[in-house]
């Protein structure tokens, strides 16, 4: 066919794209190619991903549920459209097998996710790297893309997306090993980051966020700390936001009712009274952690390990008992052989498996001196006190918050019911103990039926026979990806939508998982942090969610601690509301859940007065 030059220069235009990057003709091709319903404000932060041709990329932190997914979505197809296809995903592992079907059924892009076998595979015939290809956008974890630093940096990549990237937050701290090693392999690479919590703790996370897209953003972590530590003064609040503005954007979703239906929130506080036995067993631990000199525990590490255990005993006896009788047999271990300090962590980690990642948010404290023959001989009494109190533990069958457990759920279901969502809850625990005894006492209720759990690992019997069933029923469908981790979750959410009826989870069920198709949340165990609240609730309440949500927490009127820490999270961040606290803030409070925990885990229940340090920005 002849074509004038007109008709070539046109053809040639549309083909290569070249728009603006402020001109919505930058992602109209995109727009036509994707099955997926856009709205304005995902349209808005990519074309915010495009802004500046000498940016070095940008954070997109609008609120859990908006669809940031999405947005990431748009900016890798019009890449991928002008031929930029040196793509790279870094994500959770538990994500990859999700972000492989949003961009393959929403955006028909082709996808590959690379760990140790596929990647070994690749090797042995013959690829050099199996990171650098143009065939397909690569999709790995966050340990993998660490552990491969030299494959990663050698690639010259268009566009590198990096999803949940608040665990990149302290990477201004040396310790941060992965955060740092993922830094260095892609320094000069342009990088999309995404995250619905940019800070939670502290101001230097968000230094540390836009210090990995752009080390000269705010000069040296000293230089920053001079300018920004004290924000009384609006000059400097206002400075900090004409230096976030071109590298972050964030919606809330307050901003996007007019176009998106979200639905409320309704909450229900069940209160509960603990048995006497359950009362006794809080106050001997509870005193036994205040003490001083401690065997148990690691020097270096106590206040994270105290706050862990007081996390433990509040959740249930079944948790605490465990995690007892592990310190007892430590002791009596380094009775004849010593022990190094972090083998209670590890062990712990068996059972709260947020340890590592509140590990990130503590500083250790400081290293401990060797024990002295005084502390020696007090070993054997600290010994028979911990059996003392794993027997006493042990001897509680029932808890009282698992009792309300039963009444709340006939109480949420009524409330669902009559909101017109599904007989379906998420219920989520800090511990797995736990969440073996809610699995009993619910299959001895009458919600027995359609009971799944949802953790780190899934190696319980019905589960495996859920995911052998899942790969049976898509076998030989590009539902399978062939990682196991991957595959494991999404036949425990495909049960849960088309049979289950209660999901017991963990906190690995707080990220990435898509639960619209349910309108209850309950938070047996309520998490210190406010942010981690909202990422649990954000499964469900979010964008697609049909119902009003229905939220339920429990409050031990009896225990001064939990009534605290109930006030602060119900006061500082309105977390009852329609809208999360931190939406009427840009990047949310300084003070968090962590740092309350820093100040007070070692000497509650005598809590001070709350404070209110607030960082509008």
């Amino acid at each position: 066919m002849y074509l004038t030059d007109y008709h070539a220069k046109y053809y040639a235009y549309e083909l290569t794209k070249r728009y603006s990057s402020d001109r919505l003709e930058k992602l109209a091709g995109t727009f036509a190619g994707a099955q997926v319903d856009i709205n304005p404000h995902q349209v808005d932060a990519a074309l915010f991903a495009f802004s500046s041709p000498l940016s070095k990329g940008a954070l997109l932190a609008d609120e859990v549920g908006l669809g940031k997914t999405i947005e990431a979505g748009l900016v890798i197809a019009q890449k991928w459209a002008e031929r930029a296809c040196r793509i790279l995903v870094i994500t959770p592992a538990n994500l990859r097998k999700q972000w492989q079907q949003e961009l393959t059924e929403k955006f028909f892009l082709p996808c590959k996710i690379l760990e140790s076998k596929s990647f070994n595979t690749e090797v042995k015939a013959g690829v050099v790297n199996p990171f650098d290809t143009q065939d397909a956008i690569m999709l790995c974890s966050y340990q993998f893309a660490r552990s491969k630093e030299v494959e990663v940096r050698s690639v010259l990549w268009d566009l590198v997306v990096i999803d949940e990237a608040h665990r990149l937050r302290n990477v201004y701290k040396p310790t941060n090993v992965i955060a740092n090693t993922l830094k260095r392999s892609l320094e000069g690479r342009h990088k999309l980051l995404l995250t619905a919590t940019p800070l939670q703790n502290s101001l230097l996370e968000l230094y540390g966020l836009v210090s990995f897209i752009d080390n000269r953003a705010f000069g040296d972590l000293k230089s920053f700390r001079e300018q920004f530590s004290n924000l009384k003064q609006d000059y400097k609040v206002q400075s900090l936001k004409e230096r976030l503005q071109p590298l972050c954007h964030r919606t809330l979703r307050r901003q996007v009712t007019a176009y998106v239906p979200f639905t409320q929130r309704h909450t229900l506080v069940e209160e509960f009274t603990p048995e006497e036995s359950e009362d006794r067993l809080y106050n001997l631990v509870s005193e036994y952690l205040q003490r001083d000199n401690l065997q148990a525990l690691p020097a270096g590490q106590r206040s994270l390990i105290t706050l862990v255990l007081r996390k433990l005993l509040a959740s249930s006896t079944f948790a605490i008992a465990g995690a007892l009788t592990t310190m007892a047999s430590r002791l009596k271990a380094k009775l004849y052989e010593p022990q190094p300090d972090g083998s209670i962590a590890e062990a712990l980690d068996q059972d709260y498996e947020a340890l590592d990642e509140t590990a990130e948010e503590w500083s250790d404290d400081e290293p401990g001196t060797p024990p002295t023959p005084q502390e020696n001989a007090a070993l054997k009494r600290e010994i028979d006190e911990l059996d003392d109190f794993a027997a006493l533990a042990t001897s509680i069958e029932h808890n009282a918050k698992g009792v309300a457990l039963l009444k709340a759920l006939d109480e949420a279901f009524k409330q669902t019911t009559a909101l017109g969502g599904a007989q379906k809850a998420l219920i989520f625990t800090e511990s797995r103990r736990t969440q073996d005894y809610l699995m009993r006492l619910l299959g001895d209720s009458p919600w027995n039926k359609g009971i799944v759990l949802f953790n780190g690992s899934n190696t319980d019997e019905q589960s495996k026979q859920i995911y052998a069933d899942w790969l049976q029923r898509h076998q030989g469908s590009d539902r399978v990806t062939g990682s196991k981790t991957a595959d494991m979750r999404s036949a425990l959410v495909d049960y849960f939508r088309e049979q289950g009826r209660i999901m017991i989870a963990t906190e690995a069920g707080a990220e990435g998982i898509n639960l619209q198709f349910c309108s209850l949340v309950i938070n047996y165990d309520l998490p210190w942090n406010p942010q981690r609240i909202e990422q649990r609730i954000g499964r469900c309440h979010r964008y697609g969610q049909k119902h009003d949500v229905v939220v339920v927490n429990f409050l031990n009127r009896k225990n001064e601690a939990d009534k605290r820490v109930y006030e602060l999270l119900d006061q500082k961040f309105k977390l009852f509301e329609g809208v999360f606290g931190t939406s009427d803030e840009v990047l949310g409070a300084i003070e968090s859940g962590v740092d309350f925990e820093k100040t007070h885990c070692r000497y509650l229940p005598a809590l001070p007065p709350a404070r209110g340090h607030f960082c509008r920005l």
